[in-house]
């Protein structure tokens, strides 16, 4: 006859740790279900966020500049002090030359020549200084000691000179890359952000562009009358030819670093179109800012003058008229035309 146990029943314990389990597992549920999905942000917000990118890729981008336009600087003034050293050692050598022809006629009348003593001396100086006074030198020999003389001290300083400016640029080509890298990393991030737009939204965003662009076009060709109504002026001729050459321009591609003739960031627009009218002005916005006599009111504006945006004046263009400016903007954009109050307003800089 089989026997009839009872079933064992579960402890207490394990009972209340797989009641909490399941309480929790209810709870996290809840809670996932409650919970708001993250919401894409809409084509405004990220405009803004992208506008905010390419503002600050647009104030490394003049910071690269300035290390690019120091390194070239830099890199010409340590060919010219490596030309002027290597000419100076020449000149050293020749000068040597002629002690040793001394010294060698000297040696064959059995006498000991001084220059040869400067030379073996722990104390140049000091021995020239006692030696020139000594009857055993003559005239000529002092002369030539003095010239050696002279010469290794100009070599010593143009080669530390040049030492000096090696170490500068070392520094400077780092801050270059930096700066690049920078730039590179936030242009990729607003290109990120642009593609969580569908291609509807950012069609529409370039429209938005062209329609402001297009208005900006026809205002600023219509220069008769300013916006408060009275008359335009054209700044010098020089500024004027400048306009010219960036009006020529309209349509080129912004690029980061570039200054023409094809593509060009803010900056190399303006310096570009001052070089086509003969005039060299500073490479970055911010040492354009002090080229010339600075104009605090729009008012006083004049087509062909400089304009200077945002507080730490990383951003440049040319007054157009009626409150336009003709510059180039920004990455994903072209050189072209924009109100005056789609930015901070410094002032004007009359060159």
């Amino acid at each position: 006859m089989a026997s009839h146990r009872r079933p064992k029943q579960p402890s207490r314990t394990r009972v209340t740790v797989l009641t909490t389990v399941a309480a929790a597992a209810v709870a996290l549920s809840a809670q996932a279900a409650n919970a708001a999905p993250s919401a894409k942000p809409n084509k405004d917000e990220v405009k803004t966020k992208v506008d905010d990118l390419y503002q600050q890729a647009e104030k490394a981008t003049e910071k690269y500049n300035g290390a690019k336009e120091k390194q070239d600087k830099l890199e010409k003034e340590i060919s010219a002090l490596q030309d002027k050293v290597a000419r100076g050692q020449e000149d050293l050598n020749q000068l040597r030359d002629g002690i040793g022809t001394m010294a060698s006629a000297q040696y064959r009348t059995g006498s000991i020549d001084p220059s040869v003593q400067l030379f073996l001396s722990s104390n140049p100086d000091d021995f020239l200084d006692k030696a020139s006074t000594l009857d055993q030198l003559s005239g000529q020999q002092v002369e030539a000691l003095k010239k050696i003389q002279k010469k290794q001290r100009e070599l010593a300083q143009e080669r530390q000179e040049a030492s000096d400016k090696l170490k500068d640029l070392a520094s400077t080509r780092t801050e270059l890359g930096k700066k690049k890298k920078e730039v590179q990393g936030k242009l990729a991030e607003a290109q990120k952000l642009l593609l969580t737009l569908t291609a509807q939204e950012r069609a529409a965003l370039q429209e938005e562009q062209n329609r402001a662009s297009r208005a900006s076009e026809r205002a600023a060709l219509d220069t008769s009358t300013g916006s408060a109504g009275a008359s335009v002026g054209t700044a010098s001729g020089r500024a004027a030819s400048a306009y010219a050459a960036a009006q020529s321009r309209i349509g080129s591609p912004y690029v980061y670093g570039a200054s023409g003739p094809s593509s060009f960031d803010c900056s190399g627009l303006t310096s570009w179109a001052f070089a086509q009218a003969g005039m060299s002005i500073p490479r970055t916005s911010e040492a354009q800012a002090n080229a010339g006599t600075r104009i605090y009111s729009q008012s006083d504006l004049k087509v062909g003058d400089l304009v200077i945006f945002y507080g730490d004046q990383h951003h440049v263009g040319f007054y157009a008229g009626n409150g336009q400016v003709l510059h180039a903007p920004r990455t994903g954009t072209f050189v072209r035309y924009e109100s005056i109050n789609n930015m901070p307003f410094q002032f004007g800089v009359r060159i």
